[in-house]
């Protein structure tokens, strides 16, 4: 579905009465929220929802809407109905609603995006980020899926790591990455660390009890053997198509406080297979071992923030025994030993397109010469994430799509996505693909 087929008009908004059904209200039209700010949108703001999104109810929260007369209402009856867009799109504006309901419950680790309906047809507020159809729906097949994922967990018994990519991230949580590695294809997942020296507040495989946050998966609990995780990862570069490795992953904690054994691992593979890339997703705390991954002939890195900014980087990540400096020099450090090195962008309108955030970024990227931008959305209810990092206002922000633009125009060079990219030699010279 392209991302150019925009409606004819604005959308009008959805709500979802208390069974959960869905209805639209053709007196308003949607509007969209940009950090506090709920503003009127234009059909160029909104896509057909891609296939493979979901949509989600709100409990306790009530939408917002545009009357013809230009004045903006919020619904008090109904609750707001927010989209789950399809990976390889970037939300452009987050659902508008006001939490009225005191006890109303946080949201669970989701992007909640505008969503609106038209001609018979939902739209939302997003672009297609990345052309990578790796994580598309139309390519996993549930029955396939299940028999080849239960045939190599069979072939494997003994194998800690499979059995774990198989049990729990491809038939318990339907990780697309981990599915893919079983259909024997494109990126393929190694799961590493059971610690982590971050204390994210939107965790997603640990959330401590005090949080009013529930993990929606389990962390891995071992640290696997080298050859666990030689007995997959070779035979996936030398057979996959655009084949990738990556260390690190949702299910787990921080790669680097192993980079020991990442480091053995990768000096084992390329002994047997020069074939495809070598990843690390991380978040950057350690530039030394960066450093000694890349001279064993790691290709990529991945490093993952919510903001440039240090503070508001801080105030969320909650770092034990590394700081802010420590991710700019890893990517930093990766390029100069000429690999690739891309950022996990966690895109939050409001936040992400605050006039203060574009120029911390286009600092960060003159400083680090990142290759790619992976324009993520952020999984996280917008007013908790909101509270906890103490922002009690916002001016109205820039857009994320001109924040798009703004960097592409000083930094052509630089690569826009949402995925791992597979192009390149083992050195890391990595080819566009456009």
């Amino acid at each position: 579905m392209s991302e150019t087929k925009h409606p004819w008009r604005v959308p009008f908004m959805v709500y979802a009465d208390a069974e959960g059904n869905i209805f639209e209200d053709t007196r308003y039209e949607a509007v969209g929220r940009s950090g506090f700010n709920v503003l009127p949108l234009t059909p160029e703001d909104f896509i057909e929802l891609p296939f493979g999104s979901d949509l989600l109810t709100l409990p306790g929260r009530r939408p917002y809407g545009l009357e013809e007369s230009g004045e903006m209402i919020i619904r008090e009856d109904v609750q707001a109905v927010a989209a789950l867009n399809a990976p390889a799109y970037t939300q452009l504006y987050s659902a508008a609603f006001g939490t009225e309901e005191e006890n109303a419950p946080t949201l669970p680790l989701y992007a909640y995006t505008t969503v609106g309906w038209l001609d018979d047809k939902f739209y939302t507020t997003a672009v297609r980020i990345d052309p990578d159809e790796r994580q598309d729906l139309v390519n996993f097949d549930r029955e396939k899926i299940w028999e080849v994922t239960k045939e190599r967990i069979a072939q494997h018994p003994d194998n800690r790591l499979i059995q774990h990519l198989g049990q729990n991230c491809s038939l318990r949580y339907c990780c697309p990455a981990a599915r893919n590695f079983f259909m024997g294809r494109w990126e393929c997942p190694i799961p590493i660390s059971p610690a982590c020296n971050s204390n994210c507040l939107g965790c997603i495989s640990f959330q401590p009890k005090e949080h009013e946050l529930t993990a929606p998966q389990d962390r891995l609990d071992f640290i696997p053997t080298v050859d666990e995780i030689l007995e997959f990862t070779v035979p996936h570069l030398e057979s996959a198509d655009r084949a990738i490795v990556s260390f690190g992953q949702g299910c787990e904690g921080e790669p680097l406080l192993v980079w020991q054994l990442i480091r053995d691992v990768i000096v084992e593979i390329r002994k047997r297979t020069k074939r495809g890339i070598i990843n690390v997703n991380t978040n950057g705390s350690k530039p030394k071992a960066v450093e000694e991954l890349m001279r064993v002939g790691l290709d990529s890195i991945r490093v993952s923030l919510n903001s440039v900014r240090k503070d508001i980087y801080e105030a969320y990540y909650l770092p034990n025994n590394y700081q802010f400096e420590d991710i700019r020099e890893s990517a930093r450090i990766v390029r100069q030993h000429g690999g690739w090195a891309s950022i996990n962008y966690f895109t939050f309108p409001g936040m992400t397109d605050h006039p203060e955030e574009l120029k911390a970024l286009q600092d960060f990227i003159r400083y680090t010469d990142i290759s790619m931008i992976q324009w993520r959305n952020f999984n996280i209810d917008p007013d908790w994430y909101l509270g906890k990092l103490n922002v009690m206002e916002l001016p109205e922000g820039l857009g994320i799509k001109n924040v798009m633009d703004q960097i592409k125009s000083e930094f052509p060079h630089l690569k826009y996505g949402y995925f791992n990219p597979p192009h390149g030699d083992a050195r890391g010279a990595f080819l566009s693909k456009e």
